[in-house]
């Protein structure tokens, strides 16, 4: 069980008052985006604030309203109910006012990750006109989780990801779903057609693989063929081009997002090894960071790849 500390308890005797008549504006937004953030760490670096001028804050507007605003966590703060509420009648007017501020002024870069190989071949593609249009990117790629930590930290606006984050604190939808494809160059894929078992058979094809554990060809084998895969890579290489490259010179078999390897497949490049008749999919969720569409153009940008996920 976790132990939660009050990052403040209510004064005595105050019967927890309100916001005061004049409430500092500084104070509030400070509050929201310790909110959205989840942390007074992670708020910092966007309010541009050291944190413990963050902390100092918090607890300044704390003394003002009589109230505890959050509750503190192993990682992080949670907010009280009073703090909910609170959110709840400031955040539509804050955002308005920031949006008011930037009105002329250039939009901020929306800083933009996900996987590399995705990145490459779908979404910088698809952003393309917004490019031309004037919006600014910042893009950075990377692993689920620590892409995840860096949002938390405020160092992204968008995320695009393998897994649904946890809890309530990032806004997800559904982007696209990813196939993926067992495949090989032509000179090893007729040594295997006409197999009666394609897992036999392969187990005379070397294995090109980008981690050491197989993550992708393992739940393959375990969707597909109902099987564990209890094969050792022929060569391991950093990521999912280079087993693009590696299979497509001719140096085994892979299991590889069919987004990635589509031309090679429609030029005969690569071909399929086998075709299930429900290919494995894995589901990519566009993730936004709280206040983040402050910005307009991490709303153009969010809009403008929720419809062009459509001809993924």
């Amino acid at each position: 069980m976790k132990h939660r500390t009050p990052a403040r308890e209510e004064p005595p005797g105050t019967g927890g008052r309100g916001l005061p008549p004049h409430a500092d504006l500084n104070l509030l937004r400070t509050f929201l985006a310790v909110y959205r953030a989840g942390s007074f760490t992670a708020a910092a670096p966007g309010l541009g604030l050291s944190q413990p001028t963050v902390t100092a804050q918090i607890r300044t507007l704390e003394q003002q309203t009589g109230r505890a605003l959050f509750t503190r966590l192993p990682r992080g703060v949670e907010p009280t109910p009073y703090a909910r509420e609170l959110a709840g009648q400031v955040a539509a007017p804050l955002d308005a006012l920031a949006v008011l501020g930037d009105a002329g002024a250039t939009a901020a870069p929306v800083h933009l990750a996900g996987p590399s190989e995705l990145l490459c071949v779908r979404v910088l593609p698809s952003l393309a006109p917004l490019v031309a249009d004037g919006v600014r990117l910042r893009v950075a790629q990377g692993l689920p989780e620590p892409l995840m930590e860096e949002m938390r930290a405020g160092r992204h606006d968008l995320v695009i990801t393998t897994r649904r984050p946890r809890g309530r604190a990032f806004a997800s939808v559904p982007l696209a779903d990813e196939e993926y494809v067992l495949v090989a160059a032509p000179a090893w894929a007729d040594r295997v057609a006409g197999a009666g078992d394609p897992v036999a058979a392969l187990r005379a094809v070397p294995m090109v693989t980008y981690a050491e554990d197989l993550p992708i060809l393992r739940r393959y084998w375990r969707t597909v063929f109902g099987r564990q895969l209890a094969t050792d890579a022929a060569v391991t290489v950093p990521n999912l081009y280079a087993v693009l490259a590696a299979v497509n010179s001719g140096a085994g078999y892979s299991v590889l997002p069919r987004s990635l390897c589509r031309e090679h497949l429609d030029s005969g490049r690569l071909v399929p090894l086998h075709s299930p008749a429900e290919p494995p999919l894995n589901t990519l969720f566009l993730v936004q960071r709280p206040g983040a569409d402050a910005n307009p153009d991490v709303r153009r940008v969010r809009d403008h790849l929720r419809r062009a996920a459509g001809t993924w």
